[in-house]
């Protein structure tokens, strides 16, 4: 019998990289478009040391998630590497006060690990369903720069080009804090534009101030067939009752949950009414262990789980997966680059350009997550380092 992989120490890199022509929007300090600006920002590596040789990697999370690593390293170290549902349920009591911050980085880390122990890709060990993937054009958040998306018509502009480059499919971001008329002004001129060409979906990211404000914004959706209607309105998309109230008065069908955490949480949800579409994230439900839960979940509930935000790890979770619709192409934007630091090698990247002319991407087929990370890059700009064993 093959020795039993064992984690000999967990390491993280911080690492700090300037993004160029881009400011920090003052409502909720995301960023968006703004030309001749400029912010540096901060991302982690985690890293999984075995006894075997082998690594395991993950580049994604926040800082608050990264706060929590040093006291889940030391529940690791000395233990077998692959026992990740294990380690799942052991994260989820001991993290039960601090909502589940930390475990999902470390449980797709564990999933790379194994991928790369058995020389295969973690779709595989998930099960593969396909190896290519459907995306939808997910947009920046509306921003005030002439040549931005800073009007209806720019927005609607885009929408034309992402259809022209192949894009089936378009996600609004609007404008944080401004008047409902130039809200509903974009959505109008949006679905005025593509409605009959391409699947549409609007996500306030919880912008609008009363249920009230959502509704008349849904009303629109409805009229212009969007394919759904994300994070409405500022219960900060957790409240089930409330948006099954929504679900009753518009007919444009809601995605919800990517504000709660977990199995528990997102079934409760659905089984409240709250939701057509359900949410997952890698990052914030688990992992990928959590991710294919709510899958499993959602698709003995007859419903559809779709994916949050792009990544190597999203696209060999959703490659295992029947009932998700839309790999989420973004944040995507008609003049800027992208906000991604350059951390994979292979020529990855999940930017405007990167789909097929069908509007797909293909799963990384590497081992582990598909595509290695470039470790000159990530040394080159790391700031701090920390090794916990």
């Amino acid at each position: 019998m093959a020795k039993s992989p064992i984690v000999t120490s967990v390491e993280v890199n911080e690492i700090e990289f300037e993004i160029a022509d881009i400011t920090t929007e003052p409502i909720i300090g995301i960023p968006i478009y703004e030309k001749g600006s400029s912010i540096t920002k901060k991302a982690h590596v985690l890293r999984i040391n075995t006894d075997v040789g082998i690594t395991g990697e993950y580049f994604g999370g926040n800082a608050v998630e990264y706060a929590a690593i040093p006291g889940l390293a030391r529940l690791l170290i000395g233990k077998n590497a692959l026992n990740r549902e294990l380690f799942y349920n052991d994260f989820k009591q001991a993290l039960r006060q601090q909502a589940s911050m930390g475990r999902s980085q470390i449980d797709i880390a564990l999933w790379d690990f194994a991928g790369k122990f058995l020389d295969v890709p973690v779709h595989q060990l998930l099960g593969t369903y396909r190896t290519e993937l459907p995306c939808y054009a997910s947009t920046y958040i509306s921003d005030f720069d002439p040549g931005g998306l800073s009007s209806a018509e720019a927005m609607a502009d885009f929408a034309e080009q992402c259809f022209e480059l192949g894009y089936p499919a378009f996600k609004i971001h609007p404008w944080m804090g401004q008047p409902l008329k130039k809200q509903i002004e974009m959505v109008a001129a949006v679905g005025k534009r593509m409605s009959g060409k391409m699947d549409l979906m609007l996500d306030p990211v919880c912008t609008y101030e009363t249920f009230g404000d959502a509704v008349k914004v849904g009303k629109v959706c409805d009229e212009w067939g969007y394919y759904w209607y994300e994070d409405p309105f500022r219960d900060s998309g957790v409240s089930a009752f409330a948006h099954k109230k929504l679900r009753e008065i518009i007919s444009t069908p809601i995605l919800q949950t990517e504000h709660i955490r977990g199995l528990e949480q997102h079934v409760d949800f659905v089984l409240s009414g709250g939701t057509d579409f359900v949410r997952g994230d890698p990052d914030y439900d688990g992992g990928i262990t959590g991710v294919m839960k709510l899958a499993h979940a959602t698709e003995g509930l007859g419903l559809d789980l779709e994916v949050h935000v792009a990544g190597p790890d999203r696209r060999q979770t959703m490659a295992a997966m029947r009932n998700s619709n839309f790999y989420e192409m973004g944040l995507l934007h008609p003049v800027h680059p992208g906000m991604k630091p350059p951390v994979y090698q292979n020529g990855y990247v999940d930017n405007l350009t990167a789909i097929d002319k069908n509007g797909k991407v293909t799963v990384p087929d590497g081992p582990g997550l598909g595509v290695p990370l470039d470790w000159d890059y990530i040394n080159a700009h790391t700031t701090d380092h920390a090794i916990y064993s």
